[in-house]
């Protein structure tokens, strides 16, 4: 008799976006699923610059967040990031969208033909476990920032949430593989 595990890790990792009239935010998502084993994966947020700078919007303070070692496929794994949304607008208002790899801009990793989905969630105050579910290229509107500083260096820390969720269909069902994505976060003023 053989006893099989299987297993996934993912891990968030960063860059600091610059000062943007829409500060985009570009996550690379690898998952990796198996049996009997378990291979670290990589979720990877970058600043991609935007042609005019303007200081109206900022995101800062991503940093890592790991998944650890999903052992148990049967349940959800959840992992928030707290980030710093700056917004200089008469309101403080601002507006979130996100964007995948999959079709029409969809939250999907792939592995060669085999696919897996995974949701964000988004939450304007910081330290939240579940926010609002964010839609493929679809603004999530009327956020406001609680950020008195660009970069959360006085004030709050942090000002937001970001959650990602490994749903636990989507875990028990994808096929063993070397999962990897991308997540676009773009932050406009209003």
């Amino acid at each position: 008799m053989v006893a099989l595990s299987k297993a996934a890790t993912a891990f968030l990792k960063r860059k600091s976006g610059i000062g943007l009239p829409r500060t985009c935010q570009r996550a690379s998502l690898a998952m990796v699923r198996g049996a009997a084993f378990a291979v670290p994966a990589l979720l990877l947020l970058v600043a991609a610059p935007a042609e005019a700078v303007s200081n109206k919007v900022r995101i800062t303070s991503l940093s890592d967040v790991a998944f650890g070692t999903v052992a148990n496929l049967g349940v959800d794994s959840v992992r928030t990031e707290n980030v710093c949304v700056y917004a200089d607008t008469a309101s403080s208002g601002y507006n979130v969208t996100a964007a995948g790899t999959g079709p029409g801009g969809a939250f999907q990793l792939s592995s060669g033909a085999s696919s897996m989905a995974f949701e964000v969630q988004w939450s304007s105050s910081s330290g939240q476990g579940s926010g609002t579910q964010l839609s493929p290229n679809v603004p999530l509107t009327g956020q406001v920032s609680t950020a008195s500083h660009q970069t959360c260096s006085t004030g709050p820390a942090t000002s937001a949430s970001l959650i990602i969720l490994l749903r636990s269909a989507a875990l028990s069902s994808a096929k063993a593989g070397s999962y990897n994505g991308t997540l676009t976060l773009v932050v406009g003023p209003e």
